[in-house]
């Protein structure tokens, strides 16, 4: 039998934990949290700039509630306007975010039912913060990555238009940072655009695993309610759903696999920087970098230092770190979710952004540099860059190819010994190494033909560098 008289009628049940009630989750709970682990926890402090995601999100699970009957039509628009106008208030910066809170879903649930009342406890309905964190995650990495793609656009753009007008440009190429063999300086362009070509292809890539819908997961096992989780992911613009609720919530390989694709652009990054400090250096002269890119020195006034590149350069180990922190995270994480996933964050959205700063420092540098050609030609001409072209010279006249390397090789011992170039040779001095040699050899011996002579698809003739640079075009599409 019913002891009536000890059992809460329908008006006066209390609806939320006596204790504890500060928290959504509080009802298990006797006592309050530790005001240090409460601080400790939390994460609204950084995560709150998924606010737009985790709204976008609610309002597609309202709208699917909606849908399968869960939440009627009233309290669904009703939820949308107030996620709408809370969303408002965050843009405008009239929002108060609270630590007791948590992180963003908490805040914006509160505010939500502070707002428009007992409707607001609705929204939960068939979700956990598990996978509606997971989601706001993806939603907001395939935006980033759209962007990043974008200033990836415009850098790669950039460095066409710069190789196509140095395409006549003589560089000296090099190996083991010894002069090698003369090439064009757009030919060298074209050589990092093809590196970050496939940074890009990276990043398209990674955003393919990154549009899948983990919502609908739960806290690991699903849901007991009717949900469309196809009419969640149409709302929300991913491809398809995760397949298995336990992966789902457990899942952060797009974030590392995102995260390994920016360390490897940051290394291109770091290549690409490290070539334009030598360059702007007094012992190379091949560039000079604009003044909006460098700094001077505070005891030294001759001094003119390419900050940006070094800068670049050096948060490239900080991406790498940051690759090295999220496989570390997830290495030994059983499934599911885990309170450590928590830590995911500012290792990827700190490198989102220092990505981000390094592509508009190089988009806006690159087609600002000052190419100073008169000292290109000079070093391509020095160190015996058409060495190579000579020896070919030799195989043309039948001689087998090692030993015209041999006679090469004699004929700059001699050009070291006399601390002259090659082509300062007499022809007697040459036909003393082989009496085939003719008056021919000099040609062999001009950069800007040793340039021309390597006329083949990928080759560094300039004709073949404009043809790259109009095949690049195409590659990366219209502006």
């Amino acid at each position: 039998m019913i002891d009536r008289a000890s059992s809460p009628t329908p008006s006066t049940a209390p609806t939320t934990p006596a204790v504890g009630s500060d928290k959504l989750w509080g009802g298990r709970f006797d006592g309050p949290t530790n005001a240090f682990v409460e601080e400790f926890t939390a994460s609204v402090q950084f995560d709150r700039r998924l606010y737009a995601h985790d709204i976008q999100g609610s309002i597609a699970h309202a709208t699917m509630l909606a849908a399968v009957g869960v939440l009627t039509s009233d309290e669904r628009d009703t939820i949308v306007s107030g996620l709408e106008a809370i969303r408002a208030d965050i843009d405008a910066g009239r929002f108060t975010w609270s630590v007791q809170l948590e992180d963003v879903h908490m805040n914006v649930e509160s505010a939500l039912t502070a707002r428009i009342g007992e409707v607001g406890k609705k929204l939960h309905t068939a979700r956990s913060r598990n996978d509606q964190v997971a989601t706001d995650i993806r939603l907001w990495l395939r935006d980033e990555i759209d962007g990043l793609t974008g200033r990836l656009d415009r850098l790669l753009h950039a460095l066409v238009d710069l190789a196509e007008r140095e395409a006549d440009t003589v560089l000296p190429g090099f190996t083991h940072l010894q002069a090698a063999q003369p090439v064009s300086f757009g030919h060298h362009l074209l050589a990092w655009f093809e590196m970050l070509l496939r940074d890009r292809e990276r990043l398209q890539d990674c955003r393919k695993r990154t549009d899948a819908l983990p919502l609908g997961a739960g806290a690991l096992a699903g849901t007991t309610f009717p949900i469309d989780r196809a009419l969640t992911a149409r709302l929300l613009g991913f491809a398809r759903v995760c397949e298995n609720s336990l992966d789902a919530v457990a899942d952060r390989d797009f974030a590392i696999e995102f995260t390994a694709c920016a360390s490897l652009m940051m290394v291109h990054f770091s290549r690409m920087a490290e070539e334009l400090v030598l360059w702007s250096s007094q012992q190379f002269g091949f560039i000079e970098l604009a003044d909006a890119f460098c700094t001077g020195s505070s005891m030294m006034p001759q001094k003119k230092n390419p900050d940006v590149p070094e800068l670049v350069r050096g948060k490239s180990g900080r991406v790498i770190g940051h690759l090295i922190a999220l496989l570390t995270l997830m290495k030994s994480q059983p499934l599911a979710y885990n309170k450590d996933n928590q830590e995911d964050k500012e290792p990827l959205f700190d490198t989102v952004d220092t990505l981000s700063g390094c592509l508009r420092a190089f988009g806006d540098l690159i087609p600002t540099l000052e190419v100073r050609h008169a000292r290109m030609r000079d070093a391509a001409r020095a160190g015996f860059t058409t060495a190579t072209d000579f020896a070919d010279y030799l195989v043309r006249l039948g001689i087998p190819f090692r030993d015209a390397h041999a006679v090469v090789g004699a004929a700059v011992r001699i050009a070291v010994e006399r601390e002259c170039e090659l082509k300062d040779l007499t022809l007697t001095e040459l036909q003393a190494l082989d009496a085939r040699i003719d008056e021919q050899v000099f040609a062999s011996l001009d950069v800007d033909a040793a340039l021309a002579a390597r006329d083949h698809r990928g080759g560094t003739a300039p004709i073949q560098v404009r043809a790259a640079c109009a095949a690049a075009r195409a590659r990366i599409g219209a502006r």
